[in-house]
């Protein structure tokens, strides 16, 4: 039996990893700017994060959600004080693709209704709900193809206003962030408008946190940069989704339910989800964010990082944004041939985006140093 070929693999077998570094089967090192597509949050084989896996499978690797599992509650209590929102509860899943499933599930719940509003370029996930909301008809089959989801524009608050006040509508479901749709900030005169928006329409927010969130932009979560702390009760989501960054590469994602919905027995189910090692996981990289302060790293290298690349002086660089250590480099040409100069010349993996962004989403634990590095190999190649 062969491997079903649906991904484009690079040629290279990464068979070891360092904090910001891996090594392929040859020895070769190479500089880590892509972080395995934004899960690997506290660096590759952390030192606490192996010890808390080990001990944990010595212990129990697995029972159902049938019985009480403490470290569930652990996690969301210490998830809920290190974000921001402890009155929040949490729904443990598998993937960033199932938070936003259950997500919009639930909020059809909540409000009887069945259309979804979505970014242009948005990316939700691959199964049937969050792929209908993802702006990409060549990953859309034509089963899941059933007109629940309206796409409009980025920051264009009065086109999204002419679809929330016709009064069907269930959600909006945003990345503040748009990681796929080539590092597209939301703003906050938007988020602002449609969250009052959406509180006037009954309609639930949705903000998809699963490649934003988690540090990566220098806030827990990347919509928190969008209004002040003390406006949380009138600004916050309703719902939250995570997934990637949450257990350092160990299968898991998360939703965070607002206060406001009622929890219904059976309504929401999973088998593998919040299970042992996972919640180990979790609660290990928890611990290493805040001893390591990586929140505040993620912030500090990143406006580096941002500023060094800006300094580049070449006309291949059109743009560069982003925020904290999720930053997308705009070419004057498709970003093919740069990615793997970068990777086969000078030994460092990046992301991309669309045609013509390369998209850095490094662990959380980038050193300035590492930054450094990376800009001059950048500066190299070009």
């Amino acid at each position: 039996m062969e491997l079903y070929d649906v991904y484009p693999l690079l040629p290279v077998n990464i068979v070891r990893g360092r904090g910001c570094k891996v090594w392929d089967d040859r020895g070769q090192e190479y500089l880590d700017l892509y972080g395995g597509h934004a899960v690997i949050s506290i660096g590759h084989c952390h030192p606490h994060y192996i010890e808390a896996l080990s001990a944990q499978m010595q212990q129990l690797g697995f029972y159902s959600n049938s019985v009480i599992n403490r470290l569930q509650q652990q996690l969301a209590q210490r998830l809920g004080e290190a974000c921001g929102y402890p009155d929040y509860r949490l729904f443990l899943i598998n993937s960033g693709a199932e938070a936003n499933e259950n997500a919009l599930k639930l909020a059809s719940f909540h409000t009887g209704r069945s259309r979804i509003l979505s970014l242009q370029k948005a990316f939700h996930g691959r199964t049937s709900l969050a792929v209908e909301a993802t702006d990409n008809k060549k990953i859309v089959a034509p089963v899941n193809d059933c007109g629940h989801v309206t796409f409009l524009p980025l920051n264009d608050l009065e086109a999204w206003r002419t679809e929330l006040l016709k009064g069907d509508v269930a959600a909006c479901i945003i990345e503040c962030i748009q990681g796929v749709g080539g590092i597209r900030l939301v703003s906050a005169d938007f988020y602002r408008g449609l969250r009052q928006l959406c509180t006037e329409t009954g309609t639930v927010l949705i903000c998809d946190e699963i490649q934003c969130g988690y540090g990566r932009s220098g806030r827990f979560f990347a919509h928190q940069h969008l209004f002040a702390p003390e406006e949380r009760a009138d600004m916050a989501p309703d719902l939250i989704t995570v997934a990637k960054g949450i257990a350092n590469g160990f299968p898991m994602g998360a939703l965070l339910v607002g206060p406001q919905f009622e929890a219904v027995y059976g309504q929401l189910g999973t088998t593998f989800g919040g299970n042992h090692m996972a919640c180990a996981a979790a609660l290990a990289v928890l611990d290493v964010m805040e001893s390591e302060q990586l929140v505040e790293n993620a912030r500090r290298v990143g406006d580096y990082l941002m500023q060094e690349i800006s300094r580049i002086h070449s006309p291949k660089i059109t743009e560069v944004r982003g925020c904290g250590l999720m930053i997308g480099i705009e070419l004057d040409e498709p970003y093919r041939e740069i990615r793997n100069r970068l990777l086969t010349e000078q030994h460092c993996f990046t992301g991309c985006a669309g045609t013509n962004t390369l998209r850095l989403l490094p662990p959380l634990c980038l050193t300035q140093q590492e930054a450094a590095e990376f800009v001059e190999k950048l500066r190299a190649v070009l």
